[in-house]
């Protein structure tokens, strides 16, 4: 039995012969990424232990208060990728516009990245897992004297190369992918480094978890709430009741789904009827990674990643999760 560690580092090198017209940009990218996730995770396990809890007293684009952490960890990824010189333009839920990086090494930069820099950050004072989601694209033109435009990060889901979140919980992990299958790294605090630990991702077929904010149950469709009924009848032919797990982390949430199995629904409610999460930083790159592990993720109409973005912070239902949940779900929607 062999013994050796993968670090993150050396898979992407591993992996780079899948891109040939990245040339390194997309496996050095990944890497500024990772890079920045070490530094906020270092901030997360010690945020009991200095002033970076609570509220920074500012808002975001979406009108939600900002914690200080929300903040701290824009500023790390931004930095990163401003640094890293491979990314032309980042465009994060704390910012209402695209950041446009337009310094002397970034002048060629061929990739855009969408970025949750901290999801589930209203956990960070109890100290409940929170996470980060990104995407990557291409840049659409790249002749030369061409800018980057709104137009380069509005582009549809099935348009990303890369995508993954980080869960910063008991352990911190990286998962990732870039249309290859699905793998998951988790940090070594002894060496520094994210190492290979959980390879070929892939989501159970069905489960028995459904993870919904049912507090909001009076708002949701009727078909919404006729699939939690069912979820909630007692079947034992197909293991019912389900169980009812929901964080408030979607990294957290999907996460745990992704390797157990399971379902998890953010419905358009009366006071959100285009949905509350945010279709680019959020539901895309989370409906990349789950269908390159084999599950599913709607709106509730159609794909998720075939949704063509008209707005940077546009919102979205979504649904996604195993295969037969999701499917089980989308029967009681369409009746």
């Amino acid at each position: 039995m062999s013994n050796k560690t993968t670090t993150l580092g050396q898979f992407i090198i591993e992996r780079q012969a899948d891109f040939p017209y990245a040339k390194g940009e997309l496996s050095r990218l990944l890497r500024d990424i990772a890079i920045a996730a070490k530094i906020v995770n270092r901030e997360v396990n010690k945020a009991g232990l200095v002033d970076i809890l609570g509220d920074a007293g500012t808002y975001n684009i979406q009108g939600e208060g900002q914690k200080k952490l929300d903040v701290y960890a824009d500023e790390q990824f931004v930095s990163a990728l401003r640094s890293g010189g491979e990314c032309c333009v980042v465009a994060s839920e704390e910012n209402e516009n695209c950041l446009y990086i337009e310094s002397e090494i970034s002048k060629n930069a061929k990739y855009i990245v969408a970025i949750d820099p901290l999801d589930g950050s209203s956990n960070i004072d109890v100290n409940v897992a929170v996470g980060t989601i990104f995407s990557i694209y291409r840049r659409r033109h790249t002749e030369a004297n061409t800018k980057a435009s709104l137009e380069d990060v509005l582009q549809k889901g099935d348009q990303q190369v890369a995508a993954g979140y980080i869960v910063y919980g008991s352990s911190t992990m990286l998962v990732y992918t870039t249309g290859k299958g699905v793998n998951g790294f988790t940090l070594d605090p002894s060496i520094g480094e994210f190492c290979l630990s959980h390879p070929n991702m892939k989501m159970p077929k069905n489960g028995t978890i459904y993870s919904i904010n049912e507090g909001h149950y009076i708002h949701f469709p009727q078909g919404v709430k006729d699939y939690i009924k069912y979820c909630q009848q007692h079947d034992p032919s197909t293991n019912r009741p389900f169980t009812s797990r929901y964080i408030g982390s979607m990294v957290a949430d999907i996460h745990r789904n992704l390797i157990k199995g399971g379902i998890f629904l953010y419905p358009s409610t009366s006071s959100h009827p285009n949905g509350k999460l945010r279709l680019v930083y959020e539901c895309n790159p989370m409906a990349f990674i789950i269908e390159q592990a084999g599950g599913i993720a709607t709106d509730g109409k159609g794909r998720i990643l075939d949704i063509q973005p008209t707005q940077l912070h546009q919102r979205s239902a979504i649904f996604i999760g195993s295969v037969d949940m999701v499917n089980s779900l989308m029967r009681f929607i369409d009746s």
